[in-house]
């Protein structure tokens, strides 16, 4: 409805526009809490961001290494947390580390044996009996672990320690060229492929 205003002593009306009765108030985005900033997102962006030949080719590097680190029951964290840290792709990475289970036991064999090798220790009888064995022990009692298998998880670790940084240089350096290759045949199909055709099919 149009109001009016009576001026007085001159006695003319002037409309005004109409005033609405309610004014909807826009209702405050909710905020995001720790775990949203903190958590979530981050490991959102680390499973979708891009990568190139150098990437991929480091994250098969880093990620079949630590794969293999000779310690039951830790290679899917030690994987996320390098992954994390150093940007790489959280599925390939945790791909890769499913992958070569297979071959988990005899690099753990081999890291044993080198280790005792490097500290001059006595050769301890390892078979995959005695892989489970230390396997249920760390997390049924970690402390008897330790004392038992302490020194031979050391030998092992130190091993590992000093195979990788050469391991990772091997495979990257094997890694990269295939995988630039197949970028370059990627960025060539789609450069070649007709604008009106479609797409491939996911």
């Amino acid at each position: 409805m149009q109001r009016t205003r009576l001026v007085p002593d001159r006695g003319i009306l002037y409309p005004l526009p109409p005033v609405s009765e309610v004014t909807p108030n826009a209702s405050p985005s909710p905020q995001r809490n720790f775990w949203q900033r903190r958590v979530r997102d981050p490991i959102v962006a680390q499973l979708t961001q891009g990568i190139t030949a150098e990437k991929i080719a480091l994250t098969i590097a880093v990620g079949s290494a630590f794969a293999l680190f000779p310690v039951f029951g830790t290679t899917t964290l030690l994987c996320f947390l390098i992954a994390w840290a150093l940007r790489l792709n959280q599925p390939i990475v945790q791909l890769i580390n499913t992958s070569l289970w297979p071959v988990h036991f005899p690099a753990i064999f081999g890291c044993i044996w080198l280790g005792e090798a490097v500290f001059g220790a006595p050769h301890v009888h390892i078979n995959i009996h005695f892989l489970r064995k230390m396997s249920a022990l760390a997390w049924n009692d970690p402390t008897l672990f330790f004392q038992q298998f302490g020194l031979t998880i050391s030998y092992a670790v130190v091993a590992w320690a000093i195979l990788a940084p050469f391991y990772i240089a091997a495979v990257y350096h094997i890694a990269l060229p295939i995988t630039r290759e197949v970028t370059y045949l990627k960025h060539k199909a789609e450069t070649e492929q007709p604008p009106d055709a479609a797409p491939p099919a996911p």
